[in-house]
């Protein structure tokens, strides 16, 4: 996988871990699902697009 991917997904799980845990904070968790939903999208395109690496 990219690395700018898992990076991302890996901001995306700590961001929804800080905003389930403070209700004061719980904006985060709506950041969380926004780069969570962008991290599915670009795997998504990465699997279509086909690139196949041997």
């Amino acid at each position: 996988m990219n690395i700018a991917l898992i990076i991302i997904v890996v901001v995306a799980i700590v961001l929804a871990i800080v905003g389930g845990l403070s209700s004061a904070l719980n904006w985060l968790l709506w950041v969380a699902l926004i780069v969570g939903v962008i991290a599915l999208i670009a795997f998504l395109f990465r699997v279509i697009g086909g690139r196949n690496r041997v």
